[in-house]
């Protein structure tokens, strides 16, 4: 279920020690690791190291972002969380790799030091997670601060249900609602406390601490009442907006001027995250355009000699925030249609030319694509572009289509790594198509770009669907 409640956790939860807690710890434990391999090897700290541990240390910070750190109310799997750290680690490892290999700058650290800091430090964050695990109940205050919920809805037996996973959020007594409590109470496993005016003595016999109101606001003067009520007690008071019915994109709450505002849909390119996914796409789509440069000189040759017209295909598609862009593809089709109707590609298609056919069953004519990513007006990974002709039959007819271009287009993405990749013959096609890209954009991260190119090798070898 996609909920605000799953994205932002219930208002109040969060002491900002432990929020600070989950996302520093990893970056924390990666840089002491490497000044404890230095330690270990007697290797003298250093300029070098300093610019190492700082790039470990943003690094970090993104790859494993705010680690979980609450056991849950059900039993932990036991190597579960230790793959996903090293998996983590191994995307941190590759991209300082990446950037030593680019920069050729690995020959001024220590070999030991290295490997020893690669090795050990999957260890070292899965002790320093398990370890914050149980010492986390313990520095939480939170866990000892009571709880009741104003409405029996179900937004109000999820966000009861959210908080009852994580012990450090504390105890829901019950619910208040003016509801028949017959009803309410078979809903639920916590009782009906009764109803909203029953709220603010409950409040003050049992001193409660916190007060989540999951009912609309301005809709009922009972509500307004009881809000006023309250100013009598020293119980906090939360608003919590009903999204369960919303199909949310990188929900967040932000403050304009002192007023809140509730992100429901937007980018998760942001701040820094931009600055990473653009400095991932320069460098790799760099050194990619270096080593295959003889090739697609080579292809050009051949889609020059191979049939009459053009070398390079350009055609006009959506990019960020719906704007045109060019895309650059190798000629394979005897044709060059970038109108208001166009055909897609079929099986068998008589427009592509023989060369064209290997081209397009490889994915080499996207090789050029790269130049988009160097322009910027493309990304490596990203939901695939279509014709702008495609883009105005398709948004008519599935909700939600225009936000996948909520980020830059990509050469390869998340639909076409899970089969979705070649003609689209109908709008259900289409449609799982775009859900794969609007699931890209909830739970984007670099682990997952990596991810993405990694598996395009594969499915690019041994994908029918290209044609």
């Amino acid at each position: 279920m996609s909920t605000l409640a799953s994205e932002l956790r219930p208002a109040g939860a969060d002491l900002p020690a432990v929020a600070l807690l989950q996302t520093a710890l990893a970056p924390v434990v990666c840089v002491g690791m490497l000044g404890a391999a230095m330690l270990a090897h007697g290797e003298p700290f250093a300029a070098r190291y300093s610019g190492l541990a700082l790039i470990a240390f943003f690094l970090s910070l993104q790859v494993f972002g705010a680690l979980p750190l609450a056991n849950g109310a059900g039993p932990r799997p036991l190597f579960g969380p230790a793959s996903r750290l090293a998996v983590r680690w191994a995307a941190v490892v590759g991209i300082l790799l990446f950037l030593g290999f680019l920069t050729k700058l690995s020959g001024l650290y220590s070999r030991k030091v290295m490997l020893t800091w690669f090795a050990l430090t999957p260890f070292a964050l899965h002790i320093a997670q398990e370890f914050a695990c149980r010492l986390l109940p313990r520095l939480a205050i939170g866990a000892a601060r009571t709880r009741v919920i104003v409405g029996a809805n179900g937004l109000a037996h999820e966000l009861a249900r959210r908080i009852a996973e994580d012990p450090c959020l504390g105890e829901v007594k019950g619910f208040f609602d003016d509801a028949a409590p017959g009803q309410e109470r078979a809903s639920g496993r916590l009782p009906l406390l009764g109803g909203l005016q029953d709220v603010p003595d409950y409040v003050k016999r049992h001193g409660v601490n916190l007060v989540y109101i999951a009912l609309p606001t301005t809709a009922d003067p009972k509500v307004r009442r009881l809000l006023e009520r309250l100013r009598d007690t020293t119980a906090s008071v939360y608003f919590v907006p009903d999204t369960l019915a919303v199909d949310l994109i990188q929900p967040r709450i932000e403050s304009i001027g002192g007023i809140p505002a509730i992100a429901l849909c937007e980018t998760p390119l942001y701040g820094v995250n931009v600055a990473i996914k653009r400095g991932m796409d320069l460098a790799i789509a760099s050194a990619a355009l270096v080593l295959v440069l003889p090739l697609m000189a080579a292809i050009a040759a051949a889609v020059k000699l191979g049939s009459p017209g053009p070398v390079l295909f350009k055609q006009r598609r959506y990019g960020l925030d719906g704007r045109e862009i060019v895309v650059y593809k190798f000629r394979s089709m005897t044709v060059c249609e970038d109108g208001a109707r166009l055909a897609q590609a079929k099986r068998g298609d008589a427009r592509v030319t023989a060369f064209g056919a290997l081209l397009r069953r490889f994915s080499l004519d996207e090789l050029p694509q790269l130049i988009n990513v160097l322009e910027g007006t493309m990304s490596l990974v990203g939901p695939r572009p279509h014709a702008v002709a495609h883009n105005e039959q398709y948004r008519r007819l599935i909700r939600g289509y225009m936000v996948r271009h909520k980020v830059k287009p990509g050469i390869t993405g998340w639909a076409q790594v899970n089969g979705l990749r070649g003609e689209t013959d109908g709008v259900d096609k289409m449609r799982r198509r775009i859900e794969f890209d609007l699931d890209y954009l909830r739970h984007w991260s670099l682990p997952l770009d990596l991810w993405i190119l990694f598996r395009t090798a594969f499915v690019v070898l041994k994908d029918p669907n290209a044609y």
